[in-house]
């Protein structure tokens, strides 16, 4: 960075292996997870926590503003990728679904945001994960099209625990 700039820019990242099959199993999402949050790391960025479910991952980080959302994004996703399968973290090959969600918070916001995060067995108990991401979307504001949505299966079920 350079000298002068200063900056606060926390973001929350949110997307899902491809097809949004439950391949993130409790098995291998801490050592992914932790992989993940290196990859953010090694940007430059601050990863405050990296989280999720089967079938989803949410992150919340401290941006480099010098470093694209996209171009980050799509390294964490092309790097973890290689890393999962090069590792065998199960049968087949993984890939990330296309796309993702990204939504700004500010400072007095991340004791919420962080603890929304971390207890997302607990909030996943009460709301499937479509609903709850068309719910970022509208508290955002975000105009979007259902068919560029992640690939919802079962959309009216609750993941059970």
């Amino acid at each position: 960075m350079k000298p002068g700039v200063f900056s606060q820019l926390y973001i929350h990242l949110v997307f899902s292996p491809k097809y949004r099959e439950r391949l993130l199993t409790e098995k291998i999402r801490k050592e992914v997870f932790s992989y993940i949050s290196g990859i953010i790391s090694n940007r430059k960025h601050k990863s405050i926590i990296v989280n999720g479910m089967d079938d989803h991952v949410h992150i919340l980080l401290g941006a480099n503003p010098n470093d694209k959302i996209s171009d980050l994004v799509g390294c964490i996703k092309r790097e973890s990728s290689k890393f999962i399968n090069e590792k065998n973290l199960f049968n087949g090959k993984f890939h990330w679904q296309d796309g993702y969600g990204a939504f700004s918070y500010g400072r007095s916001q991340l004791d919420r945001i962080y603890n929304y995060i971390a207890n997302q067995e607990i909030h996943h108990k009460r709301r499937a994960f479509r609903e709850e991401y068309l719910e970022l979307l509208k508290k955002f504001e975000i105009t979007f099209d259902e068919k560029y949505l992640f690939d919802f299966f079962e959309d009216s079920t609750k993941i059970l625990l």
